[in-house]
């Protein structure tokens, strides 16, 4: 049981009613409060939920249709994110209860603070490295619409700049990372047919890759519905069309792709986490046709190189700068 779910069974009769869990873990606690229902955007996490408690989790970037009269948000990694969250489902809950529970190490404490336009937030609990908060909700706010919290900028490329549009909660919001930067600048003499942009974030590989070699395939993939949305938005605001999928890492990959280019993620809310890209790096073989190539950016610090030689084949080092190397390898 994830510890934060743990801190709301230690209150388990305020969690009796309808109630609206946000962002919540992949763990028993919809078994544990029965007239719960969940709203989730991890792919992965929702799928694991929907094989427990068919029907009792909601996927996407908004907040569920079905009425509810109080909620409960797991905090969030990104600030921005958690104050979307709170905005949205408190404009649901004028007067009602609004409960917001973290780990102390992912700023729990700062983050309550986010709850005084709401009302005066209270601290309930302190247990499991986690704390519990509640605010009765006296000021609602006004239902904000998503693409409106949207951050654009352009990134300057040599076809002409490519406009992003980036959501709360999105990888890098807001701003280029500096390892697709190095990626974006070494994209010649990619493949023809189906391209696959890994982790796509906020869509900027994948509109880049769309926009230079408009003849290909193009799919972009995700586990976060917020970073699907992103990119559908950055490609619309460029004109182009691609697939957006969500899905639980490379499994969820269509087969015979003719390239793989990805600036893969390694961390999962405070904590690290190296599993999505290194099951990329094991299984990229299989979602290759021949000849078919994988193009990755990652810190320089990262051993992907013995991982990609092992399950692909020789890999080269395409670039490196600003603490990132691409690794170029093609399946034989």
């Amino acid at each position: 049981m994830d510890p934060r779910s743990e801190v709301l069974l230690r209150q388990a009769e305020l969690f009796q009613g309808n109630l609206l869990l946000v962002g919540l873990p992949a763990d028993d606690l919809l078994g544990r409060l029965p007239n719960a229902h969940g709203w989730c955007w991890h792919a992965g996490d929702q799928a694991a939920l929907d094989a427990r408690f068919p029907e009792r989790s909601q996927f996407g970037v908004s907040v569920p249709e079905r009425a509810f009269d109080a909620a409960v948000i797991f905090l969030p990694k990104s600030k921005d994110l958690t104050d979307y969250l709170l905005k949205a489902v408190a404009a649901r809950l004028p007067g009602a209860e609004l409960f917001l529970v973290g780990e102390k190490k992912a700023g729990i404490e700062s983050a309550a603070k986010q709850m005084i336009p709401l009302g005066k937030p209270r601290k309930l609990d302190n247990a499991r490295h986690c704390q519990l908060w509640q605010v009765t909700v006296a000021n609602a706010p006004q239902a904000v619409a998503l693409e409106s919290l949207a951050q654009t900028f352009d990134v300057p490329l040599a076809e002409g700049p490519l406009k992003v549009v980036s959501l709360p909660g999105v990888f890098s919001h807001g701003r280029l990372d500096r390892g697709t930067e190095l990626l974006l600048a070494h994209l010649d003499k990619l493949p023809s047919g189906h391209l696959l942009d890994f982790g796509c974030g906020a869509g900027v590989l994948g509109a880049a890759i769309k926009r230079r070699y408009p003849h290909n395939t193009v799919t972009l993939l995700d586990v976060d519905a917020f970073a699907a949305a992103s990119s559908r938005l950055t490609l619309a605001a460029n004109g182009l069309e691609a697939e957006v999928l969500t899905g639980d890492g490379i499994d969820a990959a269509p087969m015979g792709l003719n390239a793989i280019l990805s600036n893969p993620p390694f961390h999962v809310g405070v904590h690290t986490d190296y599993f999505a890209t290194e099951n990329l790096l094991r299984k990229a073989a299989k979602h290759l046709a021949k000849g078919g190539e994988l193009r990755l950016v990652a810190n320089s610090f990262l051993k992907y190189q013995p991982l990609i030689e092992e399950h692909l084949g020789v890999c080269a080092i395409k670039a490196e700068g600003n603490g990132f190397r691409i690794y170029r390898a093609k399946r034989g």
